[in-house]
């Protein structure tokens, strides 16, 4: 009976799923350790960093784990969105790395390859959140990607945890491209 009751409780943290809804406001987060990747001087600053921020553009969150096989599980929804060539008036791209979710001893990695990837790609929209602030408000699964699309006033216009398939990587697109 003992063991019953304890496999019981441990049930609910293996269904984990994530909180995120079509057609509300996305969760509001902060990530103050470290934030948003910002270059000076081609040096690298951190900021803090909330979803306020997300205002104003359509934009595609991708949340990934600080893990190289989570950001190759998206990669090809990456290589779509660039071949769209969006206006960067109207359309962003943000990419959260859950620092604490790196494999072991990897942390430091992670941090350096976020700089890295920041200094080639200036333009884009960096946030390493080192404590997993993101993952715990929005109940993600570890080791994971997930992708969310807002609108302009950052309502959820697509959720999906996982690697998209090809019809969900058009789906995303034309998603993407009704909003602008």
């Amino acid at each position: 009976m003992k063991k019953l009751l304890l496999a019981l409780c441990c049930v609910p943290s293996l269904c984990f799923a994530h909180n995120i809804k079509l057609n509300h406001e996305l969760p509001k987060i902060t990530i103050n350790s470290h934030g948003e990747l910002l270059l000076k001087d081609n040096d690298v600053l951190y900021e803090k960093w909330n979803t306020k921020q997300l205002r104003g553009k359509v934009r595609v969150i991708q949340a990934i784990a600080g893990r190289s096989a989570s950001k190759e599980m998206n990669a090809p929804l990456m290589k779509a969105i660039t071949a769209q060539n969006f206006d960067v008036k109207d359309y962003q791209t943000t990419t959260i790395i859950n620092q604490d979710d790196a494999m072991w001893g990897t942390g430091g990695f992670v941090k350096s390859s976020a700089e890295d990837s920041k200094k080639e790609f200036s333009w884009s929209s960096l946030v390493l959140d080192e404590d997993g602030a993101a993952a715990k408000a929005w109940q993600l699964k570890q080791e994971n990607s997930m992708i969310i699309i807002v609108d302009k006033s950052s309502k959820v216009i697509y959720v999906n945890e996982g690697a998209l398939s090809t019809d969900e990587i058009k789906n995303a697109i034309s998603t993407i491209k009704n909003h602008l």
